[in-house]
C-alpha cells in the first residue's frame, strides 16, 4: 500500500505545476496564481546566487551570477542577451569564499526547473513560464541581514519604495525601478 501511494504521490507531483514557497506558509495555489517561486518576507534572509569562475559558453539571457573569474575582483553581474552588465558599485575579494565551493566542474546538465518538465534555457534554477514569476526574499533593511555572503540579493520594502540590493562580498550595491 505505502509503494501504491509513494507511486501516486510521484506522479501528481510530476504532472502538476504547483507553486512553491519558501520560509513560510502564507498563501497557496489558488490565491498565487502568478507565482512560480516565493521567499518569506519576515526572514531577513536572501538568495545567494551561484559562483561563477569560468563564464565561457554562459550566454542564456536573464542570468544573474556572482562573478568570480578574478576571486581578487568579484562582482554581480547580469546577462542582458547581448553583453553581461556589471551590478557591483566596487569589486570584491572572494578568494576565501572560494575554498567552500566544489572544486570539481559541476554537471552542465543538471539543473532544477520550475514550471515545466524541461527547459532548453541552461542554468542552476530555471524558472520556465509565460505567466509566472519569482517573487524575490522581501527584507525592510539590508543591515537586519546578519553576515551576507557574497552574492546575496534582496528586495529592499522601505515603507513601499522597492530597490534591489545585491551583496558583492565587500559592499552592498542598489537598484531602483
Amino acid at each position: 500500500m505505502k509503494k501504491i501511494l509513494s507511486v501516486l504521490l510521484f506522479t501528481i507531483c510530476k504532472l502538476s505545476f504547483s507553486q512553491v514557497i519558501i520560509g513560510d506558509n502564507v498563501g497557496t495555489a489558488t490565491d498565487k496564481t502568478s507565482v512560480l517561486l516565493e521567499f518569506s518576507s519576515t526572514q531577513n534572509k536572501g538568495i545567494i546566487l551561484p559562483y561563477i569562475t569560468d563564464k565561457t559558453g554562459l550566454n542564456t539571457p536573464g542570468s544573474l551570477i556572482l562573478n568570480a573569474t578574478i576571486p581578487t575582483a568579484a562582482k554581480v553581474e547580469y546577462y542582458n542577451g547581448t553583453t553581461w552588465v556589471d551590478l557591483s558599485v566596487q569589486t570584491a575579494n572572494v578568494s576565501s569564499y572560494l575554498g567552500i565551493q566544489p572544486t570539481a566542474k559541476e554537471n552542465t546538465n543538471a539543473k532544477v526547473v520550475i514550471g515545466a518538465n524541461t527547459s532548453a534555457a541552461d542554468g542552476i534554477l530555471v524558472l520556465e513560464s509565460t505567466t509566472k514569476a519569482m517573487v524575490l526574499p522581501t527584507v525592510s533593511s539590508y543591515k537586519n541581514i546578519i553576515n551576507p555572503a557574497p552574492g546575496m540579493m534582496v528586495l529592499l520594502n522601505n515603507g513601499g519604495v522597492k530597490t534591489l540590493a545585491f551583496y558583492n562580498g565587500n559592499m552592498w550595491s542598489f537598484w531602483s525601478y
